[in-house]
């Protein structure tokens, strides 16, 4: 008798092609689903077909904006996952627009093919915030909790890995300034995670291991402050500068007038988002809503970090120093 063989599950992912995305489709990949990485530019998310096998990996253009392209991107999908999210704004991608409106058209576009979501939001994410960003991500939790009830929801702290926009950042910037600012003198607490735990958590979420209807929080096993996070940061790559603190005033000129630029190192809006710390809430703990539900243990800074801030030091990769 012949051995009739199953059509591995189709995960649709909006985002696919950014930082969190990559990782969130090799291990889709690794599972043996059929991937389908929805973005704006499809001819630029080449780098993802080595992550999987011939075939298993497509690209196809989807703007969340769109919503006849939104709809395109989940036909036949069993699952959906959305990973879109914007730092700044700039031209017609608004925070509203995105996060909340975008967020929307996903749930929907998912609930009319009956497929499961998962959706990425971020720590912090507050309708009450003064900064646009965390209010339109938690309007947008809002508006997939009320279309797809089951849904599982992710909200992250800083997120580290090799491609991340924190740790590289800071690193290369050490490379030729002598100081680094420090904004609000660097009390903000963070709960940096690793890309690859918050990637497993999704992926699980799609085998169907996670609890819908959820908000879960996802922070790594250390609370730091800015400032500390800096100083991991030079010690590994083994340079010495000079921390400043920049004061709330200065910090928020200086965001006025950086955010003009196309690609903004810094925005006002950030600078608001930063004084408030960035840790997983004790009634996430309280509720069974973090990493120890989902059954995983994250890696620390210092296990990661080394693996590739190497490339910042003095002598990269001949360093002298001796890892632990």
């Amino acid at each position: 008798m012949t051995e009739i063989l199953q059509t591995p599950k189709l995960v649709t992912v909006f985002g696919g092609s950014g930082f969190v995305g990559r990782h969130v489709v090799r291990a889709l990949a690794k599972r043996g689903y059929q991937v389908r990485v929805a973005t704006r530019r499809p001819d630029l998310a080449g780098h993802l077909q080595p992550l999987g096998n011939v075939g298993q990996i497509q690209a196809v253009q989807a703007n969340l904006r769109v919503r006849w392209s939104v709809d395109r991107a989940v036909q036949d999908a069993d699952h959906v996952i959305n990973l879109v999210g914007i730092l700044y704004e700039g031209g017609k991608q608004r925070f509203a627009a995105v996060q909340e409106v975008g967020a929307r058209a996903v749930a929907e576009a998912a609930r009319a093919v009956g497929a499961g979501l998962t959706h990425g939001s971020a720590l912090g994410a507050d309708a009450r915030s003064q900064s646009v960003y965390a209010r339109t991500k938690a309007k947008g939790e809002e508006a997939v909790l009320e279309t797809v009830p089951n849904a599982v929801i992710y909200r992250p702290s800083i997120v580290f890995g090799p491609e991340d926009q924190f740790f590289n950042r800071f690193a290369n910037m050490a490379r030729f300034s002598p100081v680094l600012p420090l904004i609000g003198g660097g009390t903000t607490k963070f709960q940096p995670v690793f890309v690859g735990d918050v990637a497993e958590a999704i992926a699980r979420s799609v085998d169907a291991k996670v609890e819908g209807g959820k908000i879960y929080e996802l922070g790594g096993p250390q609370v730091l402050t800015f400032r500390q996070c800096m100083e991991e940061m030079l010690d590994i790559i083994e340079r010495k500068r000079l921390l400043v603190s920049v004061p709330w005033s200065i910090a928020s000129l200086q965001g006025a007038i950086l955010g003009m630029l196309p690609k903004p190192l810094l925005t006002s809006d950030q600078v608001t988002l930063l004084r408030t710390d960035n840790v997983v809430s004790e009634a996430a703990e309280r509720e069974g809503r973090t990493f120890a539900t989902i059954g995983l243990q994250p890696q620390t800074i210092a296990t990661i970090l080394p693996s590739y801030l190497w490339r910042y030091r003095p002598a990269g990769q001949f360093t002298r120093r001796t890892e632990a």
